[in-house]
């Protein structure tokens, strides 16, 4: 037999957001296009991990983390989210959100099984469902407020779906889903005896008085849920990689098992910086992360909306598509690309979050920069030709 790579690494692509991000360096821009949070990291997070790392939590975790740290974790879930889990067996901390998904598609999923995606979509998602052998279908939704069809999503379904998957706040779209769609949802995976899996990273960026929901806190779906989450934009610590999931105990012992296969553990001293955030900053401080972010929202889409690229604007998350169907090129790669080499700001062309054809007019740019980066990107985008 032949050298040569396996099947799965056939059907993997990089990331159109990194290949953005490589352009973006190469022609010295400001990087809009991958969700890097550029804002400080707070306090009592930086000085956790610098204690946990001089007082020696250098080692090993358990396969789901540190106890204070899922400790944590279910105080903030029972508090913030409405949803109860013990610490001792339903949350597995993981390498980030995006770990903690792969986790759980390699525990639940099999080959040929199917997930549901709503249109625009993250391409994390799909790739990580790819990358198990899994497929997805989709269910588009509709600009500017991101509707979509119930009847289109009872149609996407067939004999080997297996789960759905929500991101509220989303990535790319800003949609935040509401109860009646959410319990909609909820509905026809009961019904159809599917999973429920979310992710909900963004959610302590929602605008206008919204509020986050989380799917599992509604009666009769948390056993069927899979929440996947973390504080990575929250304390704007990216490259920690801590996220985490929550399922029933059924279904989280086989994803901590998948875990301490693929990632051991969390790396341990972050994962105490993360516990003390959790468990020492106000209220406040997320609240007014809404306020903060706003007032970004606010900027960008102003500037946007100056150079003639009309903005859906976002009601979660950090992110804003925008019309660019004046620019030159025939795809939104060409014209995400025009947008870079015209006035130095990157953009993910819209065609990565769509399937077959689809955000040809579309690009996303991300506004969780400092204000003097944000700023300056505002006023290239104002003097685009």
């Amino acid at each position: 037999m032949a050298l040569g790579l396996s099947q799965r690494a056939d059907r993997i692509t990089q990331a159109e957001i990194r290949v953005m991000t490589l352009e973006c360096e190469k022609l010295g821009g400001i990087n809009l296009a991958q969700g890097v949070c550029d804002t400080g990291v707070p306090a009592p997070v930086r000085r956790g991990a610098q204690i946990a790392i001089d007082e020696g939590i250098n080692s090993y975790t358990r396969f789901d983390g540190l106890a204070e740290l899922r400790q944590a974790i279910a105080a903030k879930l029972r508090e913030f989210n409405g949803i109860c889990a013990d610490p001792e067996t339903e949350i597995t901390v993981s390498s980030g959100s995006t770990g903690a998904f792969y986790c759980t598609c390699l525990a639940l999923l099999d080959p040929g099984d199917e997930v549901i995606l709503f249109e625009p979509y993250y391409g994390y998602h799909l790739n990580t469902i790819e990358a198990v052998g899994a497929t997805a279908s989709y269910v588009r939704m509709h600009p500017p407020d991101w509707r979509f069809e119930l009847r289109d999503l009872e149609r996407a379904i067939t004999p080997r779906t297996k789960g759905i998957m929500i991101n509220t706040p989303a990535n790319p779209s800003g949609k935040v889903f509401d109860r009646g769609e959410i319990e909609s949802i909820g509905e026809i995976a009961c019904r159809r005896d599917l999973f429920i899996f979310t992710d909900e990273i963004y959610e302590y960026f929602v605008y206008d008085g919204r509020r986050h929901l989380s799917p599992a806190s509604i009666l009769g779906l948390a056993d069927r849920t899979i929440t996947i989450s973390g504080v990575s934009k929250t304390y704007s610590i990216t490259g920690w990689r801590v996220g985490y999931s929550v399922a029933h105990r059924r279904w989280a012992e086989i994803i901590g098992h998948m875990n301490d296969l693929i990632y051991v553990c969390a790396p341990a001293p972050l994962q105490s910086g993360v516990a003390r955030g959790l468990n020492e900053l106000p209220r406040s401080y997320y609240d007014d992360l809404a306020v903060q972010y706003t007032g970004k929202r606010e900027r960008i889409c102003r500037a946007l909306t100056s150079a003639g690229l009309t903005p859906c604007v976002p009601q979660g998350a950090y992110y804003v598509l925008a019309d660019v169907s004046r620019l030159p090129g025939a795809t939104s790669k060409q014209k995400a690309m025009h947008l870079l080499r015209d006035c130095g700001v990157a953009a993910v062309p819209g065609e990565a979050f769509y399937h077959a054809g689809g955000g040809e007019n579309l690009v996303r740019l991300c506004y969780a920069k400092d204000d003097a980066e944000l700023d300056m990107a505002c006023r290239r985008l104002e003097g685009l030709r």
